[in-house]
Formats: structure tokens, sequence, C-alpha cells
């Protein structure tokens, strides 16, 4: 099997290996040499490099690197996050969270900064799956609704934030819910 590294015999003296005009002495690209000799015929290229241009070292620097971005294009277009993203945490802290699984109705108030939980309500709590008739009604909904906007109101939280799932809409039992905390006092901004 032939070789695919050409001989050191093939190789052109030292003095024909010129570092590029335009690179100064202490860069890394002077470093690099450019070989003014054609490749041997046994040695075939990769299918997807393609071929450097006459004798041109920056088409070979870019051939080399071209799946990276340069420091300039990142500086350019940085992954920031939108105005929106980045105050909605701030302006809107207490978010409600609500779910509803077939036999419960869950709902809780949660601050995003901490994460932390400030009111839980469910239907699955003992005093309320023992009182109510049903647990997943347009009732039991409006109970939800009217204890988290108590708990709310006791932990000092006036003011909360629903943010909608992709093609969710607030009717329904979502609806119920939302409408009973906005009737007791709690403020959706």
């Amino acid at each position: 099997m032939a070789s695919l590294r050409p001989a050191t015999a093939t190789l052109p003296p030292r003095h024909s290996l010129a570092p590029s005009p335009s690179a100064s002495p202490l860069s890394w690209s002077a470093s690099i040499a450019i070989s003014r000799v054609p490749p041997p015929p046994g040695l075939v290229p990769h299918p997807w490099v393609p071929p450097p241009a006459s004798g041109n070292r920056q088409s070979l620097v870019v051939c080399a690197a071209w799946t990276r971005r340069s420091r300039r294009e990142l500086e350019e277009r940085p992954n920031r996050k939108s105005w929106k993203q980045r105050t909605d945490m701030y302006m809107r802290p207490f978010l409600l969270n609500v779910f509803f699984s077939k036999r419960f109705v869950h709902a809780k108030v949660m601050h995003r900064g901490t994460s932390k939980v400030i009111a839980v309500a469910t239907t699955n709590a003992k005093d309320l799956r023992l009182t109510l008739p049903s647990l997943v009604d347009d009732d039991a909904c409006r109970t939800i609704g009217r204890l988290i906007a108590e708990r709310s109101m006791d932990a000092d939280v006036f003011a909360l934030a629903y943010e909608p799932k992709k093609n969710e809409r607030i009717e329904g039992k979502l609806g119920i819910v939302i409408d009973t905390i906005k009737e007791h006092g709690i403020i959706f901004v």
C-alpha cells in the first residue's frame, strides 16, 4: 500500500519555504511555511476539503477553520436575551401555575427569582378531598381559586402573572380558577 505522505526527499530545501510577507515575524501564522512544491501524484486530497487557491496561504487557514466562528462574528451577533426576557422576572416576579389532572386540580404561586413556592392549593388535600363532592368540577376550581387568593394575600403577594402555554386558551376550568382569583382581590399583570 502506497503511503499518502510524501517522502522526505520530495520536500523542497529549507530556503524555498518562506513565511507570508504580510505576517509579522512574531505571529503564529509566520511559523506556517508555504510549500511551492505540488503534491506527489499518489496523494489524493480528502473529498470534503476544497483545494487551496494557487499559493494563497490565507485560503489554507480559512479551509482549516471553516467551521469556527471568529471573535468578531461573536461580538457582532452574541446570543443575548431580549429586554423582556431579561427584565420579566423582576417586573412580574410571582407566577401562577395551574395543573389539571383527571382526578385533581393543582395550583401554586412561585417566585421566579428564587423558585420559592409562595402558596399552594390542591383538591388532593385531605380537608378538600373529604368535603368536595367532585374534585375536578367547576366548584372545585372556584375553591382552588379562592384558596390561592387567600394564601397569596397572607404571604403579602397581591399581583400575579400567568403565562399560558403555546396554543392554550384561558377558558373553561382554567378561566374559572383565574376569574375566582381576580374576584378575591388579586391583580393579574
